[in-house]
């Protein structure tokens, strides 16, 4: 993948450049830890606070400020909107490791793991309260479209979510049905806060269309990355557990094009593996893995990758704003992370 990618960044980082994003990264996790949630009972709100501080790229919060620099720089303004959106989004990861019965996340224990299902699930619920609260103090001239905004991308949130579930039941998901799933579930909250920076700066409507694709786009692609990750990285480093997505039989888009590519012994020994009920997990993740590298489904993933982030970069051109090549760059030096 990384000669397309460093296509996408024609010079070197500049210092300028990480100084920003440095500072901007510094205001948003100065607005986390600033932030109780509530206070009674702690039972309710620690787990807020928990998953909050357990880290991450930051990258949701980061997309609003840099989507907003291109057009303003009082960025401290907006930084509260900002950190609504990741806490949005921690209340999403929040029941989705519920759902998936995940222990890890972030390289910590998860919500449900630490506390209990019933506190994670109430936890998730009074999280999404406090995302609203945090956008009521915006000028009514943008506070009813932010909301209106915010409503259709979690939405959309929650469909890609049951669409995914419904998936585990089915024996055969196309590689468009799974697209358009992880475009809702995971890329449309990417667009949204590139959206929402464009739109807490004034930027015109026609930028601001161009932003959120840009958003989507290299969303589906971080997302398609992130299945190859589960199978190919360093589970310490990426924070998950080596070949998560084998064990439980998920349709990732690497699964679906082994279905789809697999024959003869091949596809009786990967058939085996995903009906066979009592099994090692070492030994399946081995085998199964053994089995994409053996039909190219690492290729055909990473060739998929960068036709997405292609398409990002073609809608992010479009934006018609000199300081866009930030927001490449911020693109591109994700893009080059190994995990």
């Amino acid at each position: 993948m990384s000669k397309i990618l460093w296509q996408t960044r024609k010079v070197p980082l500049s210092f300028g450049f990480m100084k920003q994003t440095s500072k901007l990264f510094e205001l948003v996790e100065a607005d986390i830890k600033s932030r109780r949630y509530g206070q009674q009972p702690e039972s309710l709100y620690e787990p807020i606070r928990y998953i909050m501080a357990i880290g991450g790229k930051r990258l949701r919060p980061m997309l609003v400020l840099l989507a907003y620099s291109l057009y303003k720089k009082d960025f401290k303004s907006v930084v509260r909107y900002a950190t609504a959106v990741e806490a949005f989004h921690n209340f999403t990861l929040m029941h989705d490791d519920i759902m998936d019965k995940a222990p890890l996340r972030r390289g910590k224990p998860t919500v449900h793991k630490v506390w209990d299902v019933n506190t994670a699930i109430l936890s998730g619920d009074v999280m999404l309260i406090k995302v609203y609260d945090q956008f009521l103090d915006l000028p009514s001239s943008k506070l009813k479209e932010a909301l209106k905004l915010l409503g259709k991308c979690a939405a959309e949130v929650c469909e890609g979510q049951q669409w995914d579930m419904e998936f585990e039941g089915r024996l055969t998901v196309s590689e468009q049905e799974y697209i358009s799933m992880i475009r809702q579930k995971t890329a449309v909250l990417l667009g949204f806060s590139l959206e929402l920076g464009g739109l807490l700066a004034g930027a015109p409507a026609r930028d601001r269309k161009y932003l959120r694709e840009f958003g989507i786009q290299i969303g589906i692609g971080f997302q398609l990355r992130d299945d190859l990750l589960d199978v190919f990285a360093d589970a310490k480093k990426f924070g998950k557990l080596a070949g998560g997505d084998i064990i439980a039989n998920k349709k990732t888009f690497l699964l679906i094009k082994a279905i789809e590519h697999a024959s003869g012994k091949d596809k009786s020994e990967l058939d085996r593996w995903l009906t066979t009920r009592r099994f090692n997990k070492r030994e399946k993740v081995a085998a199964v893995t053994a089995l994409y590298e053996k039909l190219g489904i690492r290729k055909m993933t990473e060739k998929k990758i960068d036709q997405y982030f292609q398409r990002g970069f073609g809608s992010l051109a479009k934006v018609r704003s000199k300081q866009r090549i930030v927001l490449g760059d911020f693109a591109s030096a994700l893009i080059d992370r190994q995990v």
